[in-house]
């Protein structure tokens, strides 16, 4: 993209900064992150002026004024309206801003997130094109959590990305297609075995977001020190994220429907 250094931000540079922002530690929106490198580049803009539009939409977070993390006190109408436009449709946030890219970079939006092989065998049309939006939707979902909890579990803080797993508190298969799915705060970032356990409604979050294990994990039989590992755990705090707390209306879901006690 040609040289835009101190012209005005449009809606799609706009939602692309937004994009970013929600998939990118508070801490960690400076002019030396590659990914704001990377977009400032993109624009052609300096990552300063990156770093500032993205400073900018943390104003309307409403989870940075909770925690008077304050962002700049200048956010644009346009950074409000593209805040208030996705704030409850994530998928389409991110479908929307890998159009954007994959325009600028001429390349098809299945190459975006490397879905193009899976999706080689589905003819063009209405349901291929529902089978890209889901899994751009995932991606998202998946980067955006595990960005929040700093690459590590919340319960274990294991740092590991191939046991880590972004887990939905509401289950996808039960949840609103625009609103749940893919929403940050209806996820954690677990491992694997805290993924399969909260899952299967073993373990479930307190609203102070304490851990509880269920009876029924309580009474399994398994040697001393996996049991012991497992239950130092027991009314622990989770590790909050960077941003999007988790719901405490998903949280009331799990408790009463998957949760055994």
């Amino acid at each position: 993209m040609k040289d835009r250094i101190g012209q005005k931000w449009s809606r799609q540079e706009t939602i692309l900064a937004f994009e970013l922002y929600c998939r990118t530690p508070f801490s960690k929106i400076t002019k030396n992150n590659k990914d704001i490198i990377e977009l400032a580049r993109m624009l052609g803009r300096t990552p300063s002026s990156v770093g500032l539009k993205m400073a900018n939409l943390a104003h309307f977070d409403p989870e940075i004024k909770k925690r008077n993390l304050s962002g700049m006190s200048h956010g644009s109408r346009l950074d409000k309206e593209i805040c208030e436009e996705f704030a409850n449709d994530w998928e389409a946030l991110y479908l929307e801003s890998q159009k954007i890219i994959a325009e600028i970079k001429d390349v098809s939006l299945e190459e975006m997130v490397d879905i193009k092989q899976e999706l080689s065998l589905i003819p063009k049309g209405e349901y291929h094109d529902a089978q890209v939006k889901v899994r751009l939707g995932q991606y998202f979902f998946r980067t955006v959590v595990l960005n929040s909890y700093s690459n590590s579990c919340c319960i274990t803080g294991i740092k590991e990305p191939q046991l880590l797993i972004a887990s939905h508190i509401k289950p996808w298969c039960v949840s609103d297609i625009k609103t749940e799915r893919t929403n940050p705060c209806n996820g954690l970032c677990l491992n694997a075995l805290h993924d399969k356990a909260f899952d299967r409604g073993l373990i479930t979050l307190n609203n102070n977001y304490e851990i509880i294990i269920s009876s029924k994990l309580k009474s399994t039989y398994m040697d001393e020190n996996t049991k012991h590992w497992l239950m130092k755990y027991d009314h622990k705090r989770i590790h909050l994220p960077d941003k999007f707390l988790p719901d405490k209306k998903f949280i009331e879901y799990h408790n009463e429907m998957i949760f055994q006690y």
